[in-house]
């Protein structure tokens, strides 16, 4: 059996760089003088930097003032051996906001003081723990609402007749006393109503859908109402393959997203609403009770350039009844959360002023034998 003849150096080079560039995590080389020497796609994208600039530049240039992670290249070089260090906070205005990191550093043998350091966002970990956090929410919810429809809505409704027949009997200067009883039961019957929408755990008819156009309907939905005097992008990858999903609940969830970054917005001259849609392999859910595991590649992000969510509300904004609205139920957004999760995705919010991402994360229908990736999905429904 004869061999096949081994890469020559730019072969096996370039074969290194499209390794490490598939890598879903920020790689980086640093080399003796503490210079980025290697930066792998994702890197970039972390530090906002090319390759080629991260390179004139150290570590230290890119990282706050002080940041342990310069202590940990330092031990691995003395001690020619690899560390791992959890939850590094990097956050700085240059990197942004919330930048907790996981942190292995490790050294290159062949390149004596050169040392290899991968970064593992913690974000995204933290963000579904938080997720099934808004799920037990949600059922919590549940069943309020059951006992709310019964204890509730039915004692309303003599209240209601009461003041109806009140209405004919009372002198005209007090029947604005009896319509105000009448419109106010009538609005906590509308709230029931609502969280009733929580109880509902009828299964899903589901269907592959094409996630444009879905956004592409409520887009039009928006620009004919509330959003006419708003600008909205789309920047879509047209190679994105079917959402396993219910176009009608879909909708529902983007109406409601679209709507809320309309009102953030409100009437600031350079008000903008970006929709995108993206593939990102590498996110995997574990589903409780199974060992199995659930691929999220499927991104589609409603984005505004509004003020932002205040920081004490955004840890807790998929909770029912926080709103940051004077008027507002907080029900919609816990509505969305729990619409996006019974399609066994996830939904979460990165949010600082002129920037707010609602970021929804769901699994794509596989077709008997493939892999979705290669399904081109972009006509209609």
């Amino acid at each position: 059996m004869t061999k096949s003849p081994a890469p020559d150096s730019a072969q096996g080079q370039a074969l290194a760089m499209a390794v490490l560039n598939s890598v879903q995590n920020p790689v980086i080389l640093v080399d003796a003088e503490g210079r980025v020497a290697f930066a792998n796609w994702e890197a970039e994208s972390f530090f906002g930097s090319s390759a080629s600039h991260l390179a004139k530049n150290t570590i230290s240039s890119f990282i706050p003032f002080g940041s342990p992670l310069l202590a940990l290249i330092d031990q691995v070089r003395e001690r020619k051996a690899p560390v791992n260090e959890y939850r590094v906070d990097l956050s700085s205005p240059r990197l942004g906001q919330e930048k907790l990191v996981d942190l292995y550093v490790a050294p290159v043998v062949s390149e004596p003081g050169s040392v290899v350091v991968v970064f593992q966002e913690r974000s995204m970990a933290d963000k579904i723990d938080r997720q099934l956090t808004h799920r037990a929410a949600a059922r919590s919810v549940t069943g309020l609402a059951s006992m709310l429809a019964h204890e509730i809505k039915n004692p309303l409704s003599g209240i209601r007749g009461a003041a109806q027949l009140l209405e004919s009997v009372v002198p005209d200067e007090d029947r604005s006393l009896t319509r105000l009883i009448c419109d106010e039961t009538d609005r906590i019957v509308s709230l029931v109503d609502r969280m009733e929408v929580f109880s509902d755990e009828r299964p899903i008819d589901r269907m592959p859908l094409n996630i444009h156009s879905v956004l592409d309907h409520v887009k039009a939905i928006a620009k004919a109402g509330f959003g006419r005097d708003i600008k909205i992008a789309e920047m879509y990858d047209p190679s994105l393959p079917p959402v396993y999903a219910n176009r009608d609940q879909l909708v529902q969830v983007f109406l409601n997203l679209i709507k809320n970054a309309a009102e953030a917005v409100g009437d600031q001259p350079d008000a903008e609403i970006m929709l995108t849609t993206a593939y990102r392999p590498g996110i995997r859910l574990s589903v409780a009770g199974t060992r199995e595991k659930i691929s999220l590649p499927l991104e589609f992000c409603v984005i505004d350039n509004g003020p932002g969510v205040p920081a004490d509300i955004l840890p807790h904004l998929f909770d029912p009844f926080i709103t940051t609205k004077t008027n507002g139920s907080g029900l919609g957004l816990a509505l969305v959360a729990k619409i996006i999760g019974a399609h066994g995705g996830i939904i979460e919010c990165d949010s600082q002023p002129r920037r707010t991402i609602f970021r929804v994360l769901m699994p794509m229908h596989k077709e008997e034998g493939g892999d979705g990736r290669a399904l081109n999905f972009t006509g209609s429904d």
